[in-house]
């Protein structure tokens, strides 16, 4: 195993409540109600696919601009007050750091969204951080994986990667990385060289090992 990709939102940190709350006030501003299947089908995306979907299903004529301006002024006040890590997560990275294997975030949140939530986690944590503003095309495509594989010198085909959405996993698994799912809010099934579990406090530094090598 040459390297460990994290992703952060629902995966290291207690985060899609915050989004949730947060896309349900703009989408009060934009006249629309917002349900939890709308939130299902955003799990793990972009922010511009996010606004997009937010002003095409409210009819607003709003610039998307000042969508994306509201979202991020809402999670940032809800990130002030601190956010917690998942059950399992510091101990992981602290288990995986101490054995020395690189590691990097991997996350569809833009790079100031990341840098609140690792004033949490510890930047020092990671030796990459990949955000969306890194990348041209967000998960489900494989461009966020490649590009921190490639940062890290890492075969991806060598790579665990951790996520909680579909929409990572199928990112992580079109990079060719192995893959533990943690579902947050949408069921994801198990498959070839995908571990699925319920709480990263089934996961240690062998879990990840014997997954990439196939044990």
């Amino acid at each position: 195993m040459e390297a460990v990709l994290f992703d952060m939102d629902g995966l290291l940190v207690d985060t899609e409540k915050y989004w949730f709350q947060v896309e349900t006030d703009v989408m009060a501003r934009l006249g629309h109600g917002w349900t939890v299947e709308d939130q299902e089908r955003l799990v793990g995306g972009s922010m511009p696919a996010t606004v997009a979907y937010m002003l095409r299903v409210s009819g607003s004529s709003h610039h998307p601009a000042d969508v994306e301006r509201w979202m991020l002024e809402g999670l940032f006040t809800l990130l002030e007050a601190g956010v917690e890590t998942m059950p399992g997560a510091q101990e992981l990275l602290t288990e995986v750091r101490a054995a020395g294997v690189p590691t990097a975030l991997v996350t569809s949140s833009s790079r100031p969204v990341a840098d609140a939530v690792l004033a949490t986690v510890g930047r020092h944590n990671f030796d990459v951080v990949v955000t969306g503003d890194d990348v041209t095309r967000f998960k489900p495509d494989p461009e966020p994986y490649l590009l921190a594989a490639r940062l890290l010198g890492a075969d991806p085909r060598s790579c665990a990667a951790l996520e909680d959405s579909p929409n990572g996993v199928a990112a992580a698994t079109a990079a060719s990385c192995s893959v533990v799912a943690v579902p947050s809010v949408v069921p994801i099934p198990a498959a070839p060289r995908r571990l699925v579990v319920e709480s990263l406090k089934q996961v240690g530094l062998t879990t990840l090992r014997d997954l990439v090598t196939g044990l």
